[in-house]
């Protein structure tokens, strides 16, 4: 969330770099509202002095055994007035608020500007795309004789877009999983579980509320008011609310599996079939709270862990560097993890990895503070490492073969006590 001081101090180059990312945002009408408050908080503090002032007065004069009737009637009136300008005051305070929760965090200087996610640049590529001598199969067609998944029993169970994974394919997701978790432990990222369902504030301090509302799932009634991650970097964000790290604590270096539930429907065509979009996927997500002087570095750490997992599975992917339209909302920097699926004829986001700089920490309350100096808001970086679902069509269809079997790579036959291939049913 942006300070609203620097709002009030530098409200025109704010903007400008605002309307970067979004060309709608007006930062005047936030600027109305925070002056309504300051008036009003002056009014408030101008009551209370005076009514602190007649006060010592009536007592000076009872102590005299003077009259005070007059005072104690004007006294008596300031109490309503106070509560009302108290009650303004919280309803103006809650709606700056919002307001400056629904302003995205401001891109970096050097990001390029565009709302097109066509000039996303691409900074780096691994591999080539994969040539078949066969008429290949997109990964729903390879599943025909594979058995992997189930679509049609993931629909009756909870509608279009929940799939379920059997036999071998819940086997190799569950291997890639534990791959990837393997590769960031020995790239020193410390694994944590955690609740797949949080708390509203937790929405809130990692971008996710008020923005995106209707793109969650939550469970509401007179028990529960908690929301179903989209993604682990919701809770791991969550694990240091309102806390303040010895700046000896920092760098951290978090890791988590949980699934993934998100609203957003799949398009429509043959192209967004199967895995490609889907309501409940697996991801891994790296996530790292660090001071701003370490942020940088860290990013580029966590984007080489992903790219490590891609490597070691020897799939062509591009990292493409997001232009300003194209980040998320909480991002200040952004690079995406693209592979390359054959079925699609395109590629497709595995993992993003984002800058969030102090965005989230401000919004969470998330400190350091350097010996006896004053606490400092955290940088807080995330990426997936990775999404699974579309690394799984990634998978199978370019590693298969002209008579239907999928060879797997050689860094997963350990987690399939050394089944080296799928072969159809």
């Amino acid at each position: 969330m942006l300070d609203i001081k620097r709002v009030r101090q530098d409200k025109k180059n704010l903007e400008t770099l605002l309307q970067r990312k979004d060309p709608s945002i007006r930062l005047d009408p936030i600027l109305a509202l925070d002056e309504e408050i300051r008036t009003l908080k002056m009014e408030g503090e101008e009551f209370k002095s005076l009514r602190n002032t007649l006060s010592k007065e009536i007592g000076e004069r009872k102590r005299n055994k003077e009259d005070c009737t007059d005072l104690m009637n004007q006294v008596s009136g300031f109490g309503d007035k106070i509560s009302a300008l108290d009650k303004k005051l919280t309803e103006k305070e809650t709606a700056l608020t919002h307001q400056l929760s629904c302003i995205p965090n401001p891109p970096l200087d050097f990001i390029k500007d565009s709302l097109d996610p066509k000039d996303n640049e691409c900074i780096k590529t691994f591999g080539t795309k994969q040539e078949f001598s066969f008429p290949f199969k997109n990964h729903v067609e390879l599943n025909e004789t594979l058995k992997l998944f189930d679509f049609t029993r993931g629909a009756k169970i909870a509608g279009s877009g929940w799939p379920t994974y059997r036999n071998f394919g819940a086997r190799l997701e569950w291997a890639l999983l534990q791959y990837m978790i393997d590769t960031h432990i020995e790239n020193g990222f410390e694994m944590w579980m955690v609740p797949h369902l949080v708390r509203p504030e937790m929405m809130f301090g990692s971008g996710q509320l008020p923005k995106f509302e209707k793109q969650l799932f939550k469970i509401q009634d007179e028990d529960y008011n908690l929301y179903l991650i989209p993604t682990s970097e919701v809770a791991l964000n969550g694990l240091h609310y309102d806390e303040i790290f010895d700046e000896s604590e920092l760098p951290k270096r978090y890791m988590s599996y949980s699934p993934c539930f998100r609203r957003e429907a799949g398009a429509a065509g043959s192209l967004e079939r199967g895995l490609i979009r889907v309501h409940q996927f697996n991801k891994v997500e790296m996530f790292c709270f660090t001071t701003p002087e370490q942020s940088e570095a860290m990013f580029e750490s966590m984007l080489t862990s992903a790219e490590k997992i891609l490597q070691g599975l020897n799939l062509h992917y591009r990292n493409m560097l997001l232009v300003t339209g194209d980040m998320s909302f909480s991002a200040a920097k952004t690079v995406d993890i693209e592979v390359w699926l054959p079925g699609q004829n395109r590629y497709y986001e595995v993992s993003s990895v984002s800058n969030c700089t102090d965005y989230q920490a401000r919004r969470s309350q998330i400190r350091f503070k350097k010996k006896e100096e004053k606490p400092e808001l955290v940088h807080t970086l995330n990426g997936s490492g990775l999404a699974t679902s579309r690394l799984m069509v990634a998978l199978l269809e370019n590693n298969q073969q002209e008579d239907g079997r999928i060879l797997i790579p050689p860094v997963l036959h350990k987690y399939l006590n050394g089944i080296q291939e799928l072969c159809p049913v």
